[in-house]
């Protein structure tokens, strides 16, 4: 059977500071590390032989990757990055504490910039230190490539390619693959694959450290099943990922 593990990387220095992410590259904290480390012992103890591994270009899902895998004895397995499969761009609100933004602009706003599917938060002026533009691992890149906001609509835009073309025609062959990423690429990854509808997707959320193991049924990459794999943190799953 063919298996697809999604792991969301451990806590991260700015998860515990409550500050919005996006694509500025911080690193994990000890409870990070740690996580990566149960998902690694998780992954192991579920038998599946991972063919290859994937990741983002942000060190916090590079280095959950390299644990996990270290964990697994499987430091040779093949892994791809990729800046597509980064978190989603949060635009102007990048580097912001959370709960200040929510009493600045009212929670509702907030929760609209963050939990709708295509409404984005205000763009981050383009002279910031934090456009993506100013840093080297970006530098190949079109500069219409490089968001200064997203959406959950346009994340998906920008993971959809590289699903289609590197990741899912490996698991049409039988591959298995781990992809160590964040809670916006991921979420539209399962939008993707088990075909979720706008409504439903905004309330599908992946707990860091905790991968997510799905089997698919056969070359159309029909889900059969998915499960988290620590159930102690478990977050529910929604009837069409049962």
């Amino acid at each position: 059977m063919t298996s697809l593990a999604l792991l969301r990387h451990g806590q991260s220095e700015w998860n515990l500071k409550n500050r919005f992410t996006g694509w500025v590259d911080v690193d994990l904290t000890d409870k990070g590390r740690a996580e990566a480390q149960k998902a690694g012992r998780l992954l192991k103890d579920t038998g599946v032989e991972f063919a290859a591994a994937y990741a983002s270009v942000l060190k916090r899902a590079v280095r959950t990757l390299w644990i996990a895998l270290d964990e697994m004895d499987r430091m040779w397995l093949p892994d791809f990055k990729s800046w597509r499969l980064n978190e989603r761009h949060y635009g102007a609100l990048t580097g912001l504490n959370k709960k200040e933004t929510a009493d600045k602009h009212g929670a509702e706003q907030v929760r609209i910039w963050r939990r709708s599917f295509d409404t984005p938060p205000p763009p981050l002026d383009a002279s910031s230190p934090y456009n993506p533009a100013r840093d080297p691992r970006y530098q190949g890149l079109p500069r219409e490539d490089l968001p200064l906001t997203e959406s959950l609509k346009t994340t998906l835009a920008r993971v959809e390619p590289y699903w289609r073309s590197e990741i899912a025609p490996r698991l049409e062959r039988g591959e298995s693959l781990l992809i160590s990423a964040h809670g916006n690429s991921l979420r539209a990854l399962v939008k993707l694959l088990m075909n979720v509808s706008d409504d439903d997707i905004v309330h599908v959320e992946i707990p860091t450290g905790n991968p997510l193991l799905i089997d698919l049924e056969d070359d159309a990459l029909r889900p059969r099943a998915a499960r988290y794999l620590d159930e102690a943190r478990a977050e529910k799953l929604p009837a069409f990922m049962k």
